[in-house]
């Protein structure tokens, strides 16, 4: 979601090359990347991915995935209707012409039409203004035309809650509609919300998670630590994308930090293996703007954190709990 922004075409193209050279396969875009999201580079990033499979000739080797945008201030740019036929239409048609492919292998809804917490929104509270009618059955009708059509073969979702997630699961079993097969949600050392509630569907329901933000936009890193704000950093070009830089965050990240140097381990290496160690997590969605940083991320696959380990980084997640939701 960098490239087309913080990260140029070549860039994408040498970063791709790389993972795909490492074994990763599954690449995640949307139709609102670059971020921080606006009209002049809108869609820039999935430009970038379909001129790289024009170019390589190796669309058939990436399980490719990417989202319609959901409703909001920020998305003005690109539509306000939610996900009406015709605005998954107008998405879809939009997505394939710049992947420069005829299918998506993963389909996604980026985040619910509705009044929801999500987005580093901790509690629920209802909205009495609120004009959204329930259409879950209407979306996956509107899905399950284009899956016919060939256009999709999976269908996901994206920053949902639970409640949300069981209505399009009952439904799908009731209705003879597709069914979700993933869940996109925020998850990382300083955000385990996902446990509280959706992690028991994922679990029991079988809908893997594709945990994105695995280092919290790079607090993770610790390249952030002790006040350092390096040059080209997202928060440097980006201030006001803190959503893990609160003061209780900072500081279960030291403390994550000093586990990670007792057991020889960088910060990256912990946070990225805990993640991928979860037994929900069915791909760890990492992201960098360097080379360096993809090389670190990839290699991380190959750590295992001990039970104890485990039992130190739950000590401070007990502690300080999801300071970052």
């Amino acid at each position: 979601m960098t490239w087309g922004n913080q990260n140029t075409q070549n860039d994408g193209f040498e970063q791709m090359d790389y993972a795909l050279g490492k074994g990763v396969n599954f690449f995640d875009t949307a139709e609102l990347y670059p971020v921080p999201a606006n009209a002049e580079t809108y869609a820039d990033t999935e430009r970038i991915i379909g001129t790289w499979f024009e170019q390589r000739k190796n669309r058939d080797k990436v399980v490719l995935a990417t989202k319609i945008a959901g409703p909001g201030a920020y998305t003005a740019h690109i539509r306000t209707t939610g996900f009406t036929p015709d605005s998954v239409r107008e998405a879809l048609e939009g997505s394939l012409m710049r992947l420069k492919t005829d299918y998506i292998d993963l389909y996604q809804l980026h985040w619910p039409e509705r009044n929801a917490n999500f987005f580093g929104k901790r509690d629920y509270a209802p909205d009495e203004n609120e004009q959204w009618e329930i259409n879950f059955q209407q979306v996956l009708e509107t899905l399950d035309d284009f899956i016919k059509e060939g256009k999709i073969r999976h269908i996901g979702l994206s920053n949902e809650t639970p409640w949300g997630t069981m209505k399009y699961l009952a439904l799908a079993e009731h209705k003879n509609l597709p069914r979700m097969k993933t869940i996109q949600n925020p998850y990382s050392l300083l955000n385990r919300t996902f446990e509280v509630g959706n992690a028991e569907v994922s679990h029991r329901e079988q809908l893997g998670l594709l945990a994105y933000s695995p280092l919290a936009f790079g607090v993770l890193s610790g390249k952030y630590r002790r006040g350092n704000l390096p040059e080209k950093s997202r928060l440097k070009l980006f201030p006001r994308m803190k959503r893990y830089s609160s003061k209780e965050a900072t500081e279960a990240t030291e403390a994550y930090a000093k586990i990670a140097e007792k057991h020889k381990l960088s910060l990256t290496q912990l946070s990225l293996a805990f993640v991928t160690d979860r037994p929900f997590v069915m791909s760890n969605i990492i992201g960098a703007t360097t080379m360096g940083q993809l090389a670190e991320n990839i290699a991380t696959a190959d750590v295992t954190l001990s039970e104890g380990i485990l039992a130190e980084i739950d000590a401070v997640h007990n502690s300080i709990p999801n300071p970052s939701p």
